[in-house]
């Protein structure tokens, strides 16, 4: 199973980036400060686009583990083993709700939203839930928990 973010976040990333050079060919002039800031802000977002293009799947996961997304576009597997918890943290706060796929590694903990699966979190605890404890997988205890977290 693998989980990758939702197609319309490149493009959407590819959109603001042009539009940001737009707004600066329309409204900057001749002042090198606002094209400068305009300049940065357009490849920060193209940067983040392209890498949402160069590495699409967050997550993936199969019986002996987990691959993540680590730093800008490198993978990093981690086995069944190291996995002390997985859990869908919830949170409001002034009115919004937001839900978070939390991995515990231990020694690293990894954060999906539901933009980064393309999927609700609950949805892919679940599943990765079934897959930690397929036969094949390595036995350890499920800690699959949900938290929620009151209005701050």
């Amino acid at each position: 199973m693998q989980w990758r973010i939702r197609p319309v976040l490149p493009v959407t990333k590819l959109m603001v980036a042009v539009a940001i050079v737009v707004l600066a060919a329309a409204f900057g002039g001749n002042d090198p400060i606002r094209w400068a800031i305009a300049g940065v802000s357009a490849t920060g977002v193209l940067v983040w686009a392209v890498r949402d293009l160069l590495a699409p799947v967050r997550l993936a996961a199969d019986p002996d583990g987990v691959t993540v997304l680590a730093g800008f576009a490198r993978r990093r597997q981690v086995p069944w083993s190291a996995i002390e918890r997985v859990r869908v943290d919830r949170r409001t706060h002034r009115g919004l709700r937001s839900e978070t796929l939390e991995l515990d590694a231990g020694d690293a903990i990894y954060l999906f939203s539901a933009n980064d699966l393309g999927a609700l979190p609950e949805d892919v605890a679940a599943v990765l839930a079934d897959l930690r404890i397929a036969p094949g997988a390595e036995s350890r205890e499920q800690g699959l928990s949900s938290h929620h977290s009151p209005d701050q």
